[in-house]
């Protein structure tokens, strides 16, 4: 966006004489008072905004206030800021795709009299998608979500609604949630939700602090609706103008809703779908189940980098960056989105993604030859839906034309391929391609687009109906023609009154904007500049007045959209200079997740880097449960998330980056991965990470899979070796997941020891680290990056310290004040090593033991039989210290009892 900035020094000039201000300033006056609009005013040439819209825009798009001027005088002088059709694009697409703070209105008018002709939220863009979308893709879908809620005790009953606009899809759920939203929060990722509606009075109740907490976590706009428009009544009669069919699945489906039809009936009144009759009859209504789908947290999406960021430094740093090789013109890219953030967990469904990915993967002439075909495939899902609402003009048809007849090529590719799959393409893809395209669908569109276009002159940019096609239209042609001739004529003799050379000097072009005009350089500018008045020629003439519509238009792009993303999934697979391979997947109840030669896709794929790959054996019984301990840098928490990227691909229905790899499905991903403070909502690094864990203690399953990193380092040392002891105890005994937990205390690993003495434990509790080597003569650490088994015997923090020079005198005080601490730490977990400066526990032999305890215990009893109560204070101190110089006495040669005291 920062190369638009540097409009501020050209910005239009604001041309409002003294009537027309006076007008607007009263109208202006009249608006409702909306923090959350911005308003924009259509001036033709130009855009404004005014007020503290044009402040905002001002500050944080132009980044100065001198871009401001002044409408009026005095009292009611109106601060405004002129804006560009270029500026306002950009403006307009950082406000709805970007952001989710603000809605968007646009006016049309003059003087007095503007109305409002466009409004959009970050949920619903539909008016502004020509703005929007006029020269980049739409790589997202944005859904408009509506909550009704029931609180019961400690839990919550949840309503929710959602329309997908791009898609035509009306969606319907139910569920309970915990007081986290955990679920919630998982469908709103899933279902790429940028906006919520819910019941004003709601928003002001304690239990909605949490929701509004997770509705900010995953970026969605909340928007207060009244409580009155939450009903179901007359839902049926909307939804059977709406929906396509028959009413009576419909009938049935909505009546096994309590909560959700409100939200429904609140949502079909804020997306205003029954004001446009171009939805009559197109939209699908369907059940969304959470359990269809692995379930991904917002943390969870930020641990994994599942989505690009703008702090991305090239876009191999995300998942979808990575994976994104679709040709389609936005419809691969939306849809990659979507399986992304809704990976499956229906073994079937994930291996017939596999198969098909195999398929691509071996068959290069295949893959090759379906892309350069796809990549000729315009956005058929945007194109049809803009015919649907009767916007499309004769632009929107001729791609559409241009997109069906490549299916005859692309169906004449797939019949070729007679190898291992060869049914299951034929099921997928073929025979839904040939009913698509017979003579009664697809085939009467192509011959009526052949026949009353001119296809001729898209050769030359111009989309024209054919002047065979009507009486009118050739007459209207003739006209053209000659009138093409006297644009060149007056070319010429244009060049001769200015005395210059024809198409060398005075050139004659047609603009997209314009039409015919005449152009010079700069350098014969000077020449001709008392001569030149205004000699520009500017000639407009539409003729796409015919628009065609057909429903089978969009079951065509559902198609390229699928077989575009397999097919960028098989191009990673295939082009990675280290080879990608098919994972072999099992049920959630059955099998381990065993990745041999696992990398991390994002991180090998940049260019500096040269990755070490590592195995990872999470099995039941025996690793389930992983504790990795290590140095900082030495790769723990690139180790453990490259295992849940692994999982997500697997299930996603790509190829992973292993050698080999096995995988038991899981139904959601959790993942604490390092913690920002947030202080705009009062919660801090610590908090945050609680906040995150307790998400976890409470949604996990059996089945999920469990990536902490670093827990517990935001507080003291002895509550947060505490906390991450108890949470790893209660993850391996209560929720029995497979489990990667990487920590710096190293006391952590004494879990899998204490775990293998519990009687029917079948999670199975291992330690591994990360290797690092330490030369005995130069201190210098080197990582090595490997993940062994094992506990780490050290800790490498004024190691690292070195590494990052720091001066001499502080690394030594650091290791002078470190060995202090370890002289108090308890005997337990505490090592002692002469050679290396390091402490091990001491093993006391049983009679010490026997022999310590027995004396302990007989000075407990006389503390406890002192008659403190009819003591004085220094006779109990007096007597109290006597007991000790006695105990003292007898510790000599007793370790046990050493430690005691």
């Amino acid at each position: 966006m920062e190369g638009n900035f540097e409009e501020t020094n050209k910005l239009p000039e604001l041309k409002l004489d003294a009537k027309q201000a006076q007008g607007f300033l009263s109208f202006f006056k009249t608006l409702p008072n909306d923090s959350r609009a911005v308003r924009f005013f259509d001036r033709k040439d130009y855009y404004t905004a005014h007020g503290e819209n044009s402040v905002f825009i001002a500050q944080t798009y132009y980044h100065t206030t001198t871009a401001l001027r002044q409408i009026g005088s005095g009292a009611n002088a109106l601060s405004s800021v002129s804006i560009s059709k270029n500026m306002f694009e950009t403006i307009v697409r950082d406000l709805l795709l970007e952001r989710n703070d603000h809605t968007v209105e646009l006016y049309e008018g003059s003087g007095s009299n503007w109305r409002l002709v466009k409004a959009g939220s970050p949920g619903n863009i539909g008016s502004f998608e020509d703005v929007l979308f006029a020269n980049n893709e739409m790589q997202d879908t944005p859904v408009v979500v509506s909550l009704f809620l029931s609180f019961q005790e400690s839990r919550c009953v949840v309503g929710m609604a959602y329309v997908d606009l791009t898609r035509r899809v009306l969606g319907l759920a139910e569920f309970l949630d915990d007081s986290r939203f955990t679920n919630l929060e998982s469908s709103l990722v899933a279902i790429g939700a940028k906006e919520c509606i819910f019941p004003a009075e709601s928003g002001k109740s304690n239990e909605c602090k949490s929701l509004y907490e997770s509705l900010e976590r995953c970026g969605v706009m909340t928007t207060e609706r009244s409580r009155q428009e939450f009903k179901g009544r007359d839902l049926e009669s909307d939804l059977k103008r709406l929906v396509k069919g028959n009413i009576e699945p419909v009938r049935d489906l909505i009546s096994g809703f309590e909560l959700a039809t409100p939200a429904l009936g609140a949502l079909l009144s804020f997306s205003e779908l029954l004001s446009d009759e171009g939805n009559y009859g197109n939209f699908t209504i369907r059940r969304y189940d959470i359990s269809g789908f692995m379930r991904l947290d917002s943390a969870a999406m930020r641990a994994l980098n599942v989505m690009e960021s703008k702090t991305d430094a090239n876009k191999n740093f995300s998942l979808f960056g990575l994976m994104n090789r679709t040709c389609t013109a936005g419809m691969g890219k939306r849809l990659l989105h979507m399986w992304l953030k809704q990976p499956l967990v229906d073994l079937n469904e994930i291996t017939m993604r596999l198969d098909i990915v195999q398929c691509f993967v071996e068959e290069a002439g295949l893959r090759q030859d379906l892309r350069q075909h796809l990549k000729r495939i315009s956005d058929v899902e945007r194109l049809v839906r803009s015919l649907e609402r009767r916007r499309g003009g004769l632009q929107h048809i001729i791609k559409l034309y241009q997109s069906t007849i490549r299916l005859p090529f692309i169906k004449t590719s797939l019949q070729q391929y007679t190898g291992e799959f060869s049914s299951l393409i034929s099921k997928r893809y073929i025979k839904r391609l040939e009913a698509l395209s017979d003579a009664d669908h697809l085939g009467k569109f192509i011959d009526l687009v052949e026949y009353s276009v001119d296809l001729d002159q898209l050769e030359n940019g111009e989309y024209m109906i054919s002047s065979s096609y009507d009486a009118t239209l050739s007459s209207l042609k003739d006209q053209k023609e000659l009138l093409e001739q006297q644009i060149h004529e007056l070319h010429k003799k244009t060049a001769i009154e200015l005395d210059l050379p024809v198409d060398k000097a005075l050139k004659l072009d047609k603009a997209a904007q314009y039409g015919h005009v005449f152009r010079i350089t700069k350098k014969e500018e000077p020449k001709i500049r008392k001569k030149l008045t205004t000699q520009f020629l500017v000639l407009e003439t539409r003729k796409d007045g015919v628009k065609f519509t057909n429903t089978k238009l969009k079951k065509l792009g559902d198609q390229y959209q699928s077989m575009d993303v397999l097919l960028s999934f098989a191009d990673l697979a295939a082009s990675c200079p280290t080879p990608y391979c098919r994972p072999e997947v099992t049920s959630s109840d059955v099998g381990d997740i065993v990745l041999e030669g696992s990398r991390h896709p994002c991180v090998e794929a940049q260019d500096w880097v040269n990755f070490i790959p590592n195995d990872c054996r999470l099995m039941r019984g025996e690793s389930w449960f992983q504790i990795i301990t290590g140095p900082n840098m030495g790769g723990k928490s690139t180790f453990i998330r490259q295992v849940g990227v692994t999982v997500l691909m697997a299930q996603v229905g790509s190829f992973v980056p292993c050698d080999k790899a096995s995988v038991s499905i899981r139904d959601c991903i959790f993942a604490r991965v390092g913690a920002g403070d947030c202080q705009l909502r009062g919660v801090s690094t610590f908090m945050q990470e609680m906040l995150e864990t307790a998400s976890i203690l409470k949604g996990a399953t059996d089945k999920s899979l469990i990536i902490i990193d670093e827990l517990g380092r935001g507080t003291s040392t002895y509550d947060g070796f505490g906390l991450a002891w108890a949470i790893c105890e209660h993850l391996v005994q209560v929720k029995k997941a497979p489990t990667l937990f990487a920590t710096h205390f190293h006391e952590l690993t004494a879990l899998a020891q204490a775990n293998s003495e519990v009687a029917g434990n079948t999670v199975g509790v291992a330690n591994f680290h990360v290797s690092a080597h330490i030369d005995t003569e130069s201190r210098k650490l080197t990582m090595l990056y490997k993940v062994e088994p094992g506990a780490c015997d050290q800790s490498f923090g004024i190691h690292v310290a070195e590494f990052a020079n720091f001066p001499e005198s502080v690394v030594a005080l650091a290791r002078e004040k470190a060995a202090e601490l370890e002289d108090f730490s308890p005997p337990s977990i505490v090592i002692n090593n002469e050679e290396s400066g390091k402490r091990k526990s001491r093993e006391d032999d049983a009679e010490e033991v026997s022999r310590g305890a027995a004396r302990a215990h007989k000075f407990l009893k006389e503390f406890a039989e002192m008659p403190l109560d009819k003591m004085e204070l220094k006779d109990s101190l007096k007597r109290l210290h006597e007991l000790k110089e006695e105990l003292e006495k007898d510790d000599v040669g007793c370790h046990w009892l050493k430690q005691f005291l």
